[in-house]
């Protein structure tokens, strides 16, 4: 219950981020509501269809879309009325739903019986791939491909879970270390402004 609790909170940060973008690029309700959605399922629904997991999850359990249209009410009612929030809320917040869904990725990867290099490549496919179809909705280049350590903590959480599993760790246990990792890396990165270096030609 506690993962599916976080993994609700993650859906909709990651839907409060695209609604954010929409608002900047000032978009109609509907525009909203499309890049709300595909930031907020459109990593899991990849990484379902990839693994011939159909119908995708959000079909099965609508609880999801449910939480992504109420976000998306809530928050426009926010963007038109706004208030003071502290400068790290929505990073910290989307770092923890990140966390989540890179778990939630390599855990159905694993159920379907892919390989521990597949189930991470799952992993990050779940937290990043809506941010990725919402940044080229937008005609942004998308944060996984900037230098921003993102993916990188994705890719590291995935591999500490796996690692762990293949030790004969609890899966609990292999989750919850995931979950930490990425977390932590994604955090520090935020606190200490962290990034990779930029392949660019010498002058």
């Amino acid at each position: 219950m506690l993962i599916y609790f976080l993994d609700m909170f993650g859906t909709a940060v990651f839907a409060i981020s695209g609604v954010l973008l929409a608002g900047r690029l000032r978009m109609d309700p509907f525009g909203i509501v499309v890049l709300a959605s595909v930031t907020a399922i459109g990593g899991g629904t990849i990484r379902d269809m990839a693994l011939g997991a159909t119908p995708v999850f959000w079909i099965t359990d609508t609880n999801y879309l449910w939480a992504i249209f109420i976000t998306c009410l809530v928050a426009i009612v926010a963007i038109r009325k706004p208030r003071q929030m502290p400068w790290y809320f929505l990073p910290v917040a989307d770092a923890i739903g990140l966390a989540v869904f890179v778990a939630i990725g390599v855990e159905k990867a694993l159920r379907f019986g892919a390989t521990p290099m597949v189930a991470v490549i799952m992993g990050v496919m779940t937290g990043c791939g809506g941010g990725v179809i919402r940044d080229v909705l937008a005609r942004e280049i998308p944060m996984v491909l900037r230098t921003e350590v993102y993916a990188t903590a994705c890719i590291l959480g995935g591999i500490v879970h796996t690692t762990a599993l293949q030790l004969n760790a609890d899966v609990n246990v292999a989750t919850l270390a995931g979950i930490a990792t990425t977390l932590t890396i994604r955090l520090a990165a935020i606190r200490w402004h962290l990034s990779l270096p930029t392949l660019a030609p010498r002058n």
